[in-house]
C-alpha cells in the first residue's frame, strides 16, 4: 500500500476529532441537533485551519444514512464515499480554476435536480473569492433562494473580496489560527501514534513554523521525519527550517547587553556557517527578548523558559528594562526592512549594530557600558561648530561618589534622584513611601495601587541599588498599604496635573487665542493642550 501524507491520514472525520475552532463547532453542532439548518455557510480563515475539513464533516452530517445529526456514523455508504471524495451529491469546486461565468452557469444548471443518492445536494466551493463578478451575479439568485434539497458551503482565505450581496446571504464563520501549544499537543499525539521519535524541542519548532496552520504542521512533520530518518532531534529540525537555537540567541542578547561588538559579530559569523533564515533568526531573538522582559516583572514566568531558564534569569538581571524594549522595537522594524538589505547577513548585522548604537533617552545620560559607544549629544549632532570648540582640561583628581547618610535616605524623593534608578525598579521606588531605616533594615510602604510591582526581582534590584548608595549591605522590607504622605509617583502626578492646569489657563487667557475665537467662532480642544517640558 502506498504511503499517505500525514495531513491526509490525520484529517478529522468528525467534529469531535477537530483541534480548536470550538466557536464554529458549537454553532454547527447546535444547528444540526436542533434542525435549524441554513442554506448557505461561509467559512473564512487562513490556510490549513480547517475550512474545507469542517465543510466535509458538515456534508457527512447532512447525508449520513443514520439521519441528520452532529455525529455521523462514519461507516455508512454516504460517510465512506464522502471521506474518499467520490460521493456523487457532494460537488466540490475549486473556484480558482473555474472563474468564468459559463462555468458557474453550467454548475447551477443541475441545482434544480434532486440528489441522486443522498439527502442533500451539497455544493462546496473552495476559494470562492476567485470567482469573477459575472459569476457572482449568476450565483446570487440561486444562493438566496435555493431548492430545499441544496446546501452551499463556501470557503475562502480572503473574505474582503466577496461582494456584500454574497456575504449577506450566508452564515459566516471565521476560523482562527491555532495556538502553538495546541498544535504541539497534536503533533505529540501524531508522532507517538506513527512511531516517530521526537524531542519536545523539535515538535515545538515545527509548531512555531506552522504559523497557526495544522495542515502545515503535519506537512512539516512529514518533511522532518524524512529529513531526520524518523528520529526528530531539535538541532536537525532547526537546520531543516533554517532557524537558530536558543543558545545562539542567548549569546547574541548577552553580547548586546554587555556592549561587546566583537563578540556579537563573531557570533553572527558562526551563525552564517549554518546558512540560517535570518528572518527566523530575528524572530527567535525577539522571542528571547520578550521572555526576558516578562521575567523582569514576573519572575514566575522563567519556569516556562525550559532549559534556558537560568540564562533568562541572568539576562533579566543584567539588561535594563528600557534597553530590552528598544531591542524589541528595533527587531520588529529590522524584520520589516530586512529584504531591502544587500544581503540577509549584512542586514542582520546592521540591525544588531543599531541596537548597540542607540539607547533610551534616560539611559543615554548614564555612563556607557564597555564596548558601547556613547551617543553624541543633541547639540553636537545639530551644530558642526561644536566639534571645533576647545575641550576642557580633564581634572587629574578622580571624582569620588558621595555616599548617602541615613538622614538623606529618609528624604526618599531626593535619595531616588541620587540613586539614578531607571525602568521598572524606578517605578517600584517611586510608589514607595519611606518609613524607617534601622541598622541594616530599610522599611518602605508600597502604595496599594502599585502592588503588581512588588516582585522578588525588582525588590532585589532596589536593595542592591540602595546598598551601593549608602555604602553598606542592607535588607529591604516592603509592606503594602495606604501611604500617609505623598509618594514620589503621587508628587509627579500632582506636578503634571498642576502644569496641565496652568497650560490650559494660559491658553484660555491668551489674547491671540481669544481673537481667533471671536473672529472665527473657534473652540479650543482641551486634549490638544500640552505643557511645555523644561
Amino acid at each position: 500500500m502506498s504511503y499517505q501524507a500525514l495531513a491526509r491520514t490525520w484529517r478529522p472525520g468528525t467534529f469531535s476529532d477537530l483541534v480548536g475552532q470550538e466557536h464554529v463547532v458549537k454553532a454547527l453542532v447546535n444547528a444540526l441537533d436542533d434542525e435549524r439548518l441554513h442554506h448557505a455557510y461561509l467559512f473564512t480563515g487562513t490556510r490549513g485551519v480547517g475550512k474545507t475539513t469542517i465543510a466535509r464533516i458538515l456534508a457527512k452530517c447532512l447525508n449520513c444514512e443514520a439521519g441528520v445529526s452532529s455525529t455521523p456514523c462514519g461507516t455508512c455508504g454516504a460517510c465512506v464515499e464522502i471521506d474518499s471524495g467520490r460521493f456523487v451529491d457532494l460537488i466540490e469546486v475549486d473556484a480558482a480554476s473555474r472563474t468564468k461565468v459559463d462555468d458557474t452557469r453550467e454548475l447551477l444548471d443541475n441545482v434544480q435536480y434532486a440528489p441522486s443518492v443522498g439527502r442533500y445536494k451539497v455544493y462546496l466551493i473552495d476559494e470562492v473569492h476567485m470567482l469573477s463578478n459575472h459569476s457572482f451575479n449568476a450565483l446570487l439568485k440561486t444562493l438566496e433562494e435555493p431548492p430545499p434539497h441544496v446546501k452551499f458551503l463556501l470557503a475562502t482565505t480572503d473574505p474582503q473580496k466577496l461582494p456584500v450581496t454574497v456575504l449577506s446571504r450566508c452564515l459566516q464563520f471565521n476560523l482562527k489560527r491555532l495556538p502553538v501549544s495546541m498544535i504541539g499537543d497534536r503533533l505529540q499525539r501524531v508522532a507517538e501514534t506513527e512511531s516517530i521519535g521526537a524531542e519536545p524541542g523539535a515538535l515545538e519548532q515545527i509548531a512555531v513554523a506552522a504559523d497557526g496552520s495544522m495542515r502545515d504542521a503535519l506537512s512539516l512533520l512529514d518533511q522532518a521525519a524524512a529529513y531526520c530518518s524518523g528520529e526528530l532531534a531539535e538541532s536537525d529540525v532547526r537546520a531543516m527550517l533554517g532557524t537558530i537555537d536558543q543558545g545562539t540567541a542567548i549569546k547574541l542578547l548577552r553580547a548586546l547587553g554587555a556592549g561587546q561588538a566583537e563578540e556579537l559579530l563573531a557570533t553572527v559569523a558562526e551563525l552564517d556557517e549554518m546558512v540560517p533564515d535570518y528572518t527566523s533568526a530575528l524572530d527567535e531573538l525577539a522571542m528571547l527578548i520578550q521572555r526576558t522582559a516578562v521575567a523582569q516583572i514576573a519572575e514566575s514566568s522563567i519556569a516556562d523558559s525550559g532549559s534556558s531558564g537560568d540564562d533568562v534569569r541572568e539576562l533579566a538581571g543584567s539588561i535594563p528594562a528600557e534597553d530590552l524594549q528598544l531591542y524589541y522595537q528595533i527587531c520588529l522594524i529590522g524584520k520589516r526592512d530586512l529584504h531591502l538589505a544587500p544581503s540577509a547577513r549584512t542586514g542582520f548585522e546592521m540591525i544588531l549594530l543599531r541596537m548597540l548604537a542607540f539607547r533610551p533617552a534616560e539611559a543615554a545620560q548614564a555612563p556607557p557600558s564597555p564596548g558601547r559607544p556613547k551617543p553624541p549629544s543633541g547639540k553636537a549632532q545639530r551644530k558642526s561648530v561644536a566639534r571645533s570648540a576647545p575641550a576642557k582640561k580633564p581634572s587629574s583628581a578622580p571624582k569620588t561618589r558621595q555616599l548617602l547618610s541615613d538622614e538623606e535616605v529618609a528624604d526618599w524623593d531626593a535619595a531616588l534622584s541620587t540613586l539614578k534608578l531607571t525602568g521598572a525598579v524606578r517605578q517600584l521606588a517611586n510608589n514607595c513611601q519611606f518609613e524607617s531605616v534601622e541598622g541594616d533594615v530599610l522599611r518602605l510602604v508600597l502604595d496599594e495601587s502599585a502592588a503588581h510591582l512588588q516582585t522578588d526581582t525588582l525588590q532585589e534590584k532596589l536593595r542592591r541599588a540602595v546598598s551601593r548608595g549608602i555604602g553598606r549591605d542592607i535588607r529591604i522590607k516592603i509592606e503594602q498599604g495606604q501611604t500617609v504622605s505623598e509618594t514620589p509617583a503621587q508628587r509627579i502626578n500632582r506636578d503634571e496635573r498642576e502644569r496641565q492646569q496652568e497650560a490650559e489657563k494660559s491658553i484660555e487667557t491668551d489674547p491671540n487665542v481669544l481673537a481667533v475665537q471671536k473672529v472665527f467662532g473657534a473652540t479650543v480642544d482641551p486634549a490638544s493642550i500640552k505643557p511645555v517640558k523644561h
